[in-house]
C-alpha cells in the first residue's frame, strides 16, 4: 500500500515540523512514489513535470541522510538554470529550517566566485548548483567530493538540451562510486536512459501519470486579436480579473522588453525577466515578484524555468508558445496548492491552428471568449470598488465623513448620489481608451477557415493577374505580413482571398482605393460558397 502521509514515514521530527509549517497535508503522487524508495538508498529515475512537488521528493530524503556534525560536502544537486538552483535552495532551507548545523549553498554563474569560495571554506553539507559553476569549483579544487552520499540531477532533460551532458558526466565520474544517484526529468529521451545505465545502479523507474501534465483547476481561455491590439486586450484582462500575481509569457527577449515598458507606461507594476539580464538584475526582479512588490512578471520560457511561486493567480500567453509542451509548463504555474487559476492566450490569425494542436496534446478544452469591451471592464471595476465600499460601511466608523458630506450637500446643493458618483469616477479613472474590438465587425459565414474572412475581388485570370499580385498588393498596402494571408482561389473573372478576421475591415477599407496591376478593384466580404 502506497504511503500518502508524511508522518507515516520514519522522518526526522525536525523535517516533519518543517513540512507541517509549509502546509503540506499529504504527499503529491511523485513524492508518495519516490520518497520511500530514495530513503531506502536506491537509485531512482523519476519522470515528473514542474509543479508536481519533485523538489521535496528528493530534498526530504537528502536532508534525512545528511549528518549535521560532519561539515564536509554530503549532497550535490545539479540544476539547469540559476533560477532553479536558487528556487531549490530556498525549498531546502524551508524543509531544513529546524535542523541545526546543516548549511545549504546555491552555486551558479553570474555571482562572484570569491563569495562562493568563502562560503565553501566555512563548511557546506549540501550544494545546489549549475553544472558549469560546479565544474569551475572542481577545477579550482574548492569543492571536494570525497564524502558525498547522494547526487541529484534535477530537470535532467533540460540540462542535456542546454548542452551540459559532458559536464554532468565529468562530475558523475568524479564523485565516489559508493553514492546514491537520483535523477528527475520531464521526459525520457535516449540520452537520459544512457546516463542512467552508465552512472546508476539498478535504478527504480518512477512515473507520474500523464494526466497530471495540466492543472485541473486551471480555467483556460483564448481571444482572437490583431497584433496592434494585443497590448490593449491584455490590459483589459488584467483590469477585469485583477489577479494578485500574474505571469505573462512572450516568445522573445525583445518582446519581453517592449511589453514590460508598455505595461509600466500604463501604470502597472510590471518587470521583465530574460537571459540577457545580469544576475543581480534577475535576482532583484524575482525577489520583487515573490514579495508582491511586482504584480506582473513578463518572461521568456527559458528565463521562467524553475520559477515556483504559489500565489500566481493568472498566466497570460501574450504569444502562443512555439512548443506544445511549453504551454503545459506555462499554465502549470498557476492554480498551485489547491487554488484555482486562470490561463489566457492571445491568438493572432492562423495561430488558432497552433492552438488546436496544443488542445489535442494537452487533451484539454481552451474556450474562445469575446474581447472585453470598455463597458465590461468599467462594470467589473465599479462592482469591485463598490464591494470595498460596502465593506467599509459595515466595518468602519464613518461619523466624521458623514458630517463633511452633509455640509457639502447644504452648501452646494449636491445630492449624496452626486458626491458618491464623483468619488467612484475619481477612484476608477478615465476609461476613454479606444476599443480594441472596434474592428471586430461581424462578417457572418464567408466560407473561410476558422479565424479567417473570405473576400471577393473582381479580378481574375483573364485580367492577367496572379496569386502573387494579390498577396503583394494586400501586404504592401496594409502592412500585414504576407504569411498571414490564407488561401487564394482564382477564377476567370474574380478571385477569393482569405485574410485573418481581425485584419478584414482594414483590408477592405484600404484596398478599395488601391490598384492591382494598374486596375481598380471592387472588394467585399464573400457570400457563403
Amino acid at each position: 500500500m502506497e504511503v500518502t502521509k508524511f508522518e507515516e514515514l520514519e522522518l526526522d521530527a525536525a523535517i516533519l515540523r518543517a513540512v507541517e509549517d509549509m502546509g503540506f497535508e499529504e504527499m503529491s503522487p511523485i513524492q508518495a512514489k519516490s520518497i520511500p524508495i530514495v530513503l531506502e538508498g536506491k537509485d531512482v529515475v523519476g519522470q515528473a513535470q514542474t509543479g508536481t512537488g519533485k523538489t521535496a521528493a528528493f530534498g526530504i530524503p537528502l536532508l534525512q541522510k545528511v549528518d549535521p556534525k560532519n561539515k564536509n560536502l554530503q549532497g550535490l544537486v545539479l540544476c539547469p538554470t540559476r533560477e532553479l538552483a536558487i528556487q531549490v535552495a530556498e525549498e531546502f532551507r524551508k524543509l531544513g529550517k529546524y535542523m541545526h548545523g546543516i548549511k545549504i549553498l546555491p552555486v551558479y554563474g553570474g555571482q562572484e566566485i570569491s563569495k562562493q569560495i568563502r562560503s565553501l571554506k566555512s563548511g557546506v553539507q549540501i550544494i545546489i548548483g549549475t553544472p558549469g559553476r560546479v565544474m569551475d569549483h572542481m577545477r579550482r579544487k574548492t569543492i571536494k567530493f570525497d564524502h558525498i552520499k547522494m547526487v541529484v540531477l534535477d530537470e535532467a532533460d533540460e540540462m542535456l538540451n542546454m548542452g551540459f551532458r559532458e559536464d554532468i558526466e565529468t562530475i558523475l565520474s568524479q564523485v565516489p562510486q559508493e553514492r546514491q544517484t537520483v535523477m528527475f526529468s520531464a521526459t525520457m529521451p535516449k540520452p537520459i536512459l544512457e546516463i542512467a545505465r552508465t552512472y546508476q545502479k539498478n535504478p527504480q523507474i518512477i512515473k507520474v501519470v500523464k494526466k497530471e501534465l495540466t492543472v485541473p483547476k486551471t480555467e483556460q481561455y483564448y481571444y482572437e486579436v490583431s497584433p496592434k491590439n494585443k497590448e490593449e486586450v491584455l490590459s483589459r484582462l488584467l483590469d477585469m480579473y485583477n489577479p494578485k500575481l500574474s505571469l505573462v509569457f512572450c516568445n522573445t527577449k525583445k518582446q519581453v522588453d517592449e511589453l514590460t515598458t508598455a505595461l509600466q507606461g500604463r501604470g502597472y507594476f510590471a518587470e521583465g525577466l530574460h537571459g540577457d539580464l545580469k544576475q543581480q538584475q534577475r535576482d532583484r526582479v524575482m525577489n520583487s515578484f515573490r514579495n508582491g512588490k511586482t504584480d506582473i512578471l513578463v518572461a521568456t520560457d527559458v528565463a521562467a524555468r524553475g520559477i515556483d511561486v504559489d500565489d500566481v493567480e493568472a498566466v497570460f500567453n501574450y504569444d502562443v508558445p512555439q512548443d506544445d509542451e511549453y504551454y503545459v509548463h506555462r499554465i502549470g504555474r498557476t492554480g498551485r496548492a489547491g487554488r484555482e487559476g486562470r490561463a489566457f492566450t492571445l491568438v493572432v490569425g492562423r495561430e488558432v491552428f497552433k492552438l488546436r494542436d496544443i488542445q489535442r496534446y494537452c487533451k484539454t478544452k481552451i474556450k474562445l471568449q469575446p474581447i472585453p469591451s470598455i463597458n465590461d471592464v468599467t462594470a467589473v471595476k465599479a462592482e469591485k470598488t463598490l464591494d470595498k465600499v460596502e465593506n467599509i460601511i459595515e466595518t468602519e466608523d464613518l461619523t466624521k465623513m458623514v458630517d463633511l458630506i452633509e455640509s457639502k450637500i447644504n452648501e452646494n446643493g449636491f445630492t449624496a448620489l452626486d458626491i458618491a458618483s464623483a468619488f467612484l469616477k475619481m477612484v476608477m479613472g478615465d476609461d476613454s481608451s479606444k476599443d480594441a474590438d472596434r474592428d471586430s465587425e461581424d462578417f457572418g459565414d464567408t466560407g473561410a477557415e476558422a479565424g479567417m474572412v473570405r473576400l471577393f475581388i473582381n479580378l481574375g485570370k483573364k485580367q492577367n493577374v496572379r496569386p502573387g499580385d494579390f498577396l503583394g498588393a494586400i501586404a504592401g498596402e496594409t502592412g500585414m505580413p504576407g504569411k498571414l494571408i490564407g488561401t487564394i482561389d482564382m477564377y476567370d473573372k474574380y478571385t477569393f482571398v482569405e485574410v485573418p478576421r481581425e485584419y478584414a475591415s482594414e483590408v477592405i477599407q484600404v484596398m478599395k482605393s488601391a490598384k492591382i496591376k494598374g486596375k481598380s478593384i471592387n472588394i467585399e466580404p464573400a457570400s457563403r460558397k
